[in-house]
């Protein structure tokens, strides 16, 4: 039986994680906001920004496999409330200093882990190509960008100086029924459903003119398997390719409701706090070397997505 550790099991990927490992029968550990789950495998509390507690863990654990969820996230409808050097705070912490201790960790005490690092596509945040694929270069613009940018380094210096199997899966917008309310995607399938039944009369969404590379998170979860899977780690985009507007998605999720999405939303770009580039991966290496292909339409996302709302679609 194979051993996993999920960082980050509360979150959206990480229960999606869960879910997989446990039906290819993985003996599983979860650390979500330095807690245990299941506390029976393992009861000390983690925090993974104690170097002692992680390297414990590895050394009584020896999981086969490592899956790095945990990020610090800022939305860019998120009011800014936080200092800047308080929000490189954060991220450096959970995105990139709690994944050092755990590639240290897995150097010192259990050399044969495999670990996979959740990156992101704002690693291309001011990138003035159409398309972007792994060779692309980085240019992130914001904090989260900046350090999943130091994330995806950190395991490349461990995988090249220490031939640690550290493999960064960089994600393009993916969801699912798991999307917090401030996330784009559940804010406009919530939205849609509150208007239906009478709950309120109109959604605000931002510029419904920006694009964006959408794709179903389960999908992208058995990528990071089959990346940490794979024979050699690497870093890998992962994205469907396709780019959607703000206005497909909301049309889209009204029509399967039976309304007219233009009879209920109102657009205010002042919500949006900080303007991103349209970016659109291209997964060629992802498929080429896993083999993997998205099940999932962008339509069909969205169905998926009100049928976890309770709509009959």
């Amino acid at each position: 039986m194979k051993k996993a550790v999920i960082v980050g099991c509360d979150g959206q990927d990480g229960r999606i994680a869960v879910d997989l490992l446990n039906s290819r029968n993985y003996q599983l550990i979860g650390i979500d906001r330095n807690t245990i789950k299941p506390r029976d495998a393992w009861a000390s509390p983690i925090d993974i920004c104690n170097f002692e507690d992680v390297s414990n863990l590895l050394t009584a654990f020896t999981p086969d496999e490592v899956y790095y969820f945990a990020a610090f996230h800022h939305s860019s409808e998120d009011a800014v409330t936080a200092s800047e050097i308080k929000l490189f705070h954060e991220s450096y912490r959970i995105n990139v200093l709690g994944l050092l201790h755990f590639l240290e960790g897995i150097r010192i005490t259990s050399p044969k882990t495999r670990l996979f690092y959740a990156g992101s596509s704002l690693l291309f945040g001011e990138t003035d190509t159409v398309v972007q694929n792994e060779t692309t270069p980085f240019s992130p613009n914001t904090a989260y960008g900046i350090s999943k940018l130091d994330g995806l380094m950190s395991c490349r210096y461990y995988q090249g100086k220490h031939r640690i199997f550290a493999s960064t899966g960089i994600f393009y917008n993916h969801e699912s029924h798991y999307r917090s309310e401030n996330f784009l995607s559940r804010k406009i399938v919530k939205g849609a459903m509150d208007i239906k039944l009478g709950k309120r009369n109109k959604l605000v969404l931002g510029d419904i003119n920006a694009e964006v590379d959408w794709g179903y998170a389960p999908d992208y979860v058995d990528a990071a398997y089959r990346i940490l899977n794979a024979n050699a780690p690497g870093e890998f985009i992962i994205a469907t390719g396709e780019k959607h507007s703000i206005r497909d998605f909301a049309e889209i999720a009204f029509a399967y409701l039976g309304m007219n999405w233009r009879d209920y939303v109102e657009e205010n770009k002042e919500i949006i706090t900080r303007k991103r580039k349209t970016l659109v991966g291209c997964p060629d290496k992802l498929k080429i070397t896993t083999g993997w292909r998205p099940t999932v339409s962008f339509r069909e996302m969205i169905r998926l997505l009100l049928r976890a709302e309770g709509a009959e679609v």
